[in-house]
């Protein structure tokens, strides 16, 4: 199972490049690893000699989330869909879209992951696990249906669907943390085998779970967003909206019934919603002129229907709902692709502008016919097996009470009734004469489509009649799944083409009866059935929900946003006094401990500290009150060199320097004291916060100190630095190795905030590397202001930079200092990387002493001798060390060990002597790479950037031309 999930991951990474270089015939390529995994779960089918043990690989064991996949007969038949349909769908979509198309070689990689994550879906074992998968089909469906981003409907439909599903899939987050908790495993399987007792706990845990469930198969209330989401390419919704993603929903409602079908909340929800979902859906596919809302509102009808067979709890009516889950998939998918290929050779979809199409495209015509007789449930079809054997099933089910079972007997039949009604009205407004003697205007202007694009769809249709020829065979295969649940006295039937006369049968002739007089009634007068207006629409309650969450937030911005710093940081230390004291006066603490100085420096410290600190409040210079506010950072440093922590005090030291240098490089853009209008006198309600939110801080802090019963894990952390990763400097070990997690997070984050201090400097300009010396002396050289041939600087000049700086501004100490110390720094910065295992340092110390080594060659030589100390995008250092970094935490799973677990080796080389190698130093690299790229990122937005950005400056761009521009307008 892991291999298949692999081998369709690699397909959809390399996709993009195998689409590109052999164009649309490049998804039979992609459809090959569907294929593969195809054959691999028919070939290891669960009961067989084959059969896959389940597989376990150790992840994050202290969050429970262990990667533990288990192929069982329900997680087979759904493997078989995704897989078998998917590759069906890639060979349609080589004919589908044409090479020009943009994206689709994006497209191509989209769908073989979405095919990915719906295999790891219904294969996991562990729902948390099973959570990340249900949420990565979410994101690819959003990437998926709004695949025409050009068109406002594609990317309204793209977030309607997304926030849908999202919203759902956060409600079963918190159902599976509360069943987790309750049950004490996160394992399906053991949940299944030993479910909690009934209460009102699990009764929300269960509600929960159920509505990421129903919002996911588009059941009632949550129904709207899958007709909008036809705004999807038609590939998209044979795949995603017939076989794949609305089938995870009842994926899980069929994976959970077993232990909670008899819960009332359960028989509400599922059964009761389900049964609505069925007539809605049915009756709004009546309406629709549109062959793909018809499918669309019919497949809404349809997941109604099997979520109620499914979720019924009984083990010949779950019999039914597997045959019906294979057969929808089936007949689907086929009509679906076929609405594609009608789209394709006529440019319309529209009912009224189709006449006599099955007389131009008969093999369409009858493709479509035998898949709508599927979907209608006439017999020698697997439709008719499943919608037989549902009929039987329920009206003997004993889970029900004898009311219940008849009403949804009854809605059963009226929902088949309306099934048949609309499949006819699809296959009549497709291909129907209606009355005319010429084919219409789209028809008669259409193209035939190539034999190979009509393959998927003539075999998905194929398949479905077949499979009800062969029904009996099937059915063994879908029979351990039924056996786990009850079968209520009634034995296990096989499924079968024909059970003789009875209650199935005269149900079924009633459907034919009663659908063909709808269609005709509604073929009739369909205007006036639906000229009224419904009472309750869920799209538009869902504008509605949108335009309140939007006035609501607007309203608690305007109050608590109003584009003064003052007010926000006011309320956000107003929050940080209010809820921790709060909680402190409601008793959660009630001792505290205090300790004084150690030492006479402490105190000199702290005071420097406090004093500088008072005058930041008081001065009205702005780089002076930088200034100060950097002597706290430093004394902070200088405490912990004082209680033993050199390694903090070097980051310290190191922050606070960097800090200080963006600082300076933003208020050179400033007045130096603020204007006499804009400064505001003594605020007594500012103090009073400040003095507060102090006063707050040291009181938890005290609690704090207190708060601890246990030997503080700190006394043990030496050791186990030395024993589990290796090395003997703590901090370093903490950092990137036992609490690796965290620290591939912050980075995450930092690299976020150097993307947004760019996009907010260059604004909507592409940013590349700094300029360069070169493309400097292309357009001016050193010191020349006419129009001349340029003068190429002195290349014996060591900051060649420093020749295109106005001479004002150059300083030879410091650039005679640079020379002497940028290697040193350099080589210091390798230093501080290497050792950072076994002594003060690290990749984050390193990276930070990298990048002041940059900062200093930059305020020596100016942007351009920027670019020649690191000719680099910063985004190529963020990207390279992120992929270090991330690369490093998944490569241990492959060797079965948990994410970021570290190894050492130990060799001799020559010359170097015995070397200890640690695994995690590949982490700390793409840490050091990160932090380089963070300070080059700065430096290009705050430091470059701003250069150019003078009164007569052009508005946008950084580029060398500009610079000469306003050079050149300014000597004038």
């Amino acid at each position: 199972m892991i291999a298949v999930l692999t081998a369709l991951a690699v397909c959809a990474l390399i996709a993009p490049g195998v689409i590109r270089v052999l164009g649309t015939r490049g998804f039979y390529v992609l459809a090959l690893a569907p294929l593969g995994g195809l054959i691999w779960v028919l070939s290891h089918w669960p009961g067989s000699d084959r059969a896959p043990a389940m597989q376990t690989i150790t992840w994050v064991p202290s969050l429970h989330m262990d990667i533990v996949m288990r192929m069982d007969t329900l997680s087979a038949i759904l493997s078989v869909l995704i897989l078998g349909v998917g590759t069906l769908v890639l060979c349609y979509c080589a004919h589908y879209f044409d090479d020009a198309r943009p994206r689709v070689q994006v497209f191509g990689g989209e769908m073989v992951a979405f095919a990915a994550a719906m295999f790891g879906l219904v294969t996991s074992d562990n729902m948390l696990v099973l959570y990340i998968f249900w949420e990565l089909t979410t994101v690819l469906s959003f990437m998926l249906v709004g695949f025409y981003r050009i068109r406002a409907t594609a990317r309204r439909s793209a977030t309607q669907a997304l926030l849908v599903t999202t919203f759902g899939g956060l409600a079963m987050l918190v159902g599976i943390i509360m069943l987790g908790e309750r049950t004490g495993s996160y394992l399906l399987s053991d949940l299944v085998a030993n479910p909690p007792s009934a209460g009102v706990y699990v009764d929300i845990a269960v509600v929960l779970l159920l509505i990421g469930a129903l919002s996911k198969s588009a059941i009632v209330p949550f129904h709207f967003w899958l007709p909008g989401a036809m705004a999807a390419p038609t590939p998209v919704s044979a795949y995603l909206h017939a076989a794949a993603m609305v089938k995870a929903g009842v994926y899980l409602v069929a994976r959970l019934a077993p232990a909670f079908a008899p819960l009332l909340s359960w028989q509400v929800l599922v059964i009761g919603l389900g049964s609505v979902t069925m007539v809605l859906g049915g009756w709004r596919s009546l309406r629709e002129l549109d062959l793909k809302l018809i499918l669309a509102f019919g497949t809404v009808s349809q997941l109604g229907f099997m979520t109620v067979l499914v979720g019924m709890g009984d083990a010949n009516v779950a019999m039914a709902g597997l045959t019906m889950l294979v057969a929808h998939a089936l007949f689907k998918a086929s009509l679906f692709m076929v609405v594609g290929i009608i789209d394709h050779a006529t440019g319309t979809r529209d009912i009224r502008k189709l006449a006599r199409l099955g007389h131009r495209l008969p093999v369409l015509a009858v493709t479509a016919a035998v898949a709508g007789a599927s979907m209608a449930g006439l017999p020698f079809t697997f439709g008719f097996v499943g919608k037989e054997t549902a009929f039987g099933s329920v009206w003997e089910t004993g889970s029900l009470q004898p009311w219940q079972r008849d009403t949804v007997d009854i809605v059963l039949l009226i929902g088949s009734i309306i099934t048949f009604a609309y499949t006819c009205r699809f296959l009549w407004g497709a291909f129907g004469r209606k009355l005319r003697p010429l084919p219409s205007r789209a028809v008669a202007k259409m193209h035939p489509p190539t034999p190979m694009f009509l393959f998927s769809p003539i075999l998905l249709a194929a398949l479905g009649v077949v499979s009800g020829f062969i029904s009996g065979w099937i059915g063994h295969w879908f029979e351990p799944y039924a056996e786990t649940l009850p079968d209520y006295g009634h034995e296990l039937e096989h499924l079968a083409m024909w059970h003789g006369w009875g209650l199935p049968v005269y149900f079924s002739i009633v459907v034919i009866v009663g659908g063909t007089v709808l269609f005709l009634v509604v073929r009739a007068l369909r205007e006036r059935i639906f000229s009224f207006k419904p009472l309750i629409n869920a799209d538009r309650i869902y504008d509605a929900t949108l335009r309140g969450a939007d006035t609501l937030s607007l309203m608690m911005t305007r109050n608590t946003q109003r584009g003064s710093l003052p007010v926000t940081q006011g309320i956000i230390l107003c929050t940080a006094i209010i809820l921790p004291t709060t909680m402190l006066f409601l008793g959660s603490r009630d001792r505290l401990e205090a300790s004084g100085f150690e030492s006479a420096t402490q105190a000199v410290i702290a005071g420097i500290m406090a004093a500088a600190a008072l005058a930041t409040v008081v001065l009205r210079n702005r780089l002076a009150a930088t200034l100060t506010v950097g002597i706290t950072g430093y004394g902070c440093g200088a405490l912990f060199a004082l209680y033993g922590a050199p390694d903090l005090a070097l980051t310290q030291f190191l922050v606070e320097t960097l800090t200080l240098v963006i600082f300076v490089l933003v208020l050179r853009k400033l007045p130096a004291e603020p204007e006499p209008r804009h400064a505001t006198a003594f605020k007594p309600l500012r103090a009073l916060i400040g003095l507060a939110f102090g006063v707050s801080i040291v009181l938890i802090g005290l609690f704090a100190a207190a708060a601890r019963t246990g030997q503080p894990v700190s006394i043990d952390l030496p050791a186990a630095a030395y024993d589990f990763g290796h090395g003997a400097n703590a901090v370093n070990v903490l950092l990137v190795d036992i609490r690796a997690w965290d620290t591939l997070g912050e980075v995450s984050v930092l690299i976020v905030a150097a993307t947004g201090v760019a996009s907010m400097v260059f604004r909507n300009r592409r940013f590349g590397a700094a300029p360069r010396v070169a493309d400097a002396t292309r357009l001016y050289g050193p010191n020349h202001d006419d129009d001349d041939d340029p003068i190429p600087p002195d290349r014996t000049t060591w900051l060649l930079g420093s020749e295109f700086r106005d001479p004002r501004h150059r300083s030879m100490v410091l650039e005679a200092t640079t020379r002497l110390i940028f290697p040193t720094m350099v080589v210091l910065s390798v230093y501080f990387f290497y050792a950072g295992h076994n002594s003060p340092g690290g990749g984050f110390a390193g990276g930070l002493t990298m990048g002041l080594a940059l900062v200093l060659r930059y305020l020596a030589g100016g942007r351009y001798e920027l670019g020649e100390a690191l000719p680099v995008e910063p985004g190529t250092f963020l990207g390279a060390g992120l992929l270090i970094s991330a690369s490093t935490a998944v490569a241990s799973m492959f060797l079965g060990a948990p994410a970021l677990s570290s190894a050492v080796f130990e060799i001799t080389v020559p010359v170097l002597g015995h070397i200890k190698l640690v695994t995690a130093l590949f982490f700390d690299l793409g840490i050091y790479l990160i932090v380089i790229g963070l300070v080059l990122d700065v430096l290009r937005s705050l430091g470059a950037r701003l250069d150019v950005e003078g009164p007569d400056a052009p508005e946008a761009g950084s580029t060398v031309a500009e610079a000469v521009a306003a050079r050149r307008a300014g000597d004038r």
